[in-house]
């Protein structure tokens, strides 16, 4: 009867035991290390980690005319806080700080702006970026100040230093705010053709964006006299369908050339002299009036604001987002 037990007793120690101490058990079973909890102050807010990079480079910018000198920091903020609504999903605001960033020292390195070449950035939206000072978005944001600011000096301390790369330096990374379903080369809309920046799917739509489509009237006089103050060579007479010709558009609608009056231009031009929304649009007629029927907004390179915010409410992570519209790039820190 004992050696009976003990038999038990040495089958029971093999088939429960030799196999956790020779390590076959399943690694689904193991208990996986808890992520940690965002850093949490004494009154149960979340804090905001130190941005020791952007903090320890000090820009010079130009702000309403004057020459101000603040941390990369603070200046991301303020741009952030100008460029992409705080409402936005925490992803794409650093997806936006990450842009922000690289443009400028893209910009830095490249010998900065000759319209200020004694500060290194400045508020002017057709020379550098938008700035927008806490005070000054208070006034809008209003009850959710509070909220949007964290939000901010979050997705620029969550993001310290980084930005997106190709072979190594910082890219030209431009932005606009809706694209019209994929957004365009750098080449078909400036001069220069980068390799990063090239057409992409973009996600969002009429859905997410206010007024993705938008229109714009001019009465058949508006449009002869705009048009032929800026191209006094245009031939505007006959039937107003006919002025319009030869016009060449992508898939998804931008205009990327064609002719009015005779007179050859690109679509950004056109978009330009009658301050459209985008190029990407279509043309109708009334009897008396030239309709632009438009969609988007911006000029469709590099990241789309509202795609970025989309792309963060499925799921995308800031540096998913980036390395989508910057075509071939990482994202990382920096040593300049």
């Amino acid at each position: 009867m004992r050696r009976s037990l003990a038999a038990a007793m040495v089958i029971l120690f093999l088939i429960f035991f030799l196999p956790w101490l020779w390590g076959e058990h399943s690694p689904e079973e193991e208990a996986a290390p808890p992520e940690d909890p965002p850093v949490m102050d004494e009154d149960g807010e979340r804090e905001i980690p130190p941005a020791v990079r952007d903090s320890g480079r000090t820009l010079r910018v130009l702000v309403q005319g004057e020459v101000v000198e603040m941390t990369m920091e603070e200046y991301l903020r303020g741009v952030v806080r100008a460029e992409m609504p705080a409402s936005f999903a925490e992803e794409a605001l650093k997806a936006q700080a990450v842009a922000a960033r690289t443009y400028t020292l893209y910009k830095i390195r490249g010998g900065g702006s000759a319209n200020h070449p004694e500060a290194d950035a400045c508020d002017d939206i057709n020379c550098c970026k938008a700035y927008r000072s806490e005070e000054e978005a208070a006034q809008s944001w209003g009850m959710a100040t509070a909220v949007y600011e964290e939000k901010i000096r979050l997705a620029v301390a969550e993001t310290d230093g980084e930005v997106v790369l190709y072979d190594n330096a910082p890219v030209l990374a431009v932005f606009h705010s809706s694209s019209a379903g994929a957004t365009r080369p750098s080449g078909e809309v400036w001069t220069q053709d980068l390799p990063y920046l090239q057409s992409v799917p973009s996600p969002e739509g009429e859905d997410n964006v206010p007024n993705y489509h938008s229109k714009e009237t001019f009465t058949l006089t508006e449009f002869k006299e705009r048009f032929i103050a800026s191209y006094p060579t245009a031939n505007l007479s006959g039937t107003p369908s006919n002025w319009f010709t030869n016009i060449q558009q992508t898939e998804n609608g931008s205009v990327t050339s064609l002719q009015v009056g005779g007179v050859s231009l690109t679509g950004g031009e056109l978009r330009t002299l009658l301050g459209l929304r985008s190029a990407a649009f279509t043309i109708s007629f009334t009897d008396s009036e030239v309709v632009f029927s438009v969609t988007g907004y911006g000029h469709g390179v590099g990241m789309s604001q509202y795609g970025a915010n989309v792309l963060a409410q499925e799921g995308k992570s800031y540096r998913e987002i980036l390395t989508h519209y910057y075509v071939g790039t990482t994202v990382g820190v920096f040593q300049d």
